[in-house]
């Protein structure tokens, strides 16, 4: 049971790392494509939008499961007591 508990703290932590490195990284690709540049690529804008939502995207899906370990962790502890 404690194993299982230090487990799943630990990939909580990583999740948590996981979907802010993401979020930071869709933001940066999105300020990118409303930022006005002069390039002479058009696909530039478009391959930085869809980057942006794909890692914005895995950010909210690790936000998701971040949900869903803290509330298992919530539970074990509270079935330990």
């Amino acid at each position: 049971m404690e194993k299982t508990l230090k487990d799943l703290s630990g990939k909580l932590a990583d999740y948590i790392r996981f979907a802010i490195v993401l979020l930071a990284v869709g933001v940066f690709f999105y300020l990118g494509v409303i930022v006005p540049a002069v390039h002479e690529v058009k696909w530039h804008d478009e391959a930085m939008a869809i980057t942006s939502v794909l890692t914005l995207g895995t950010s909210i899906f690790f936000f998701a499961k971040v949900k869903k370990y803290k509330k298992m962790i919530s539970d074990m502890t509270d079935n330990d007591m």
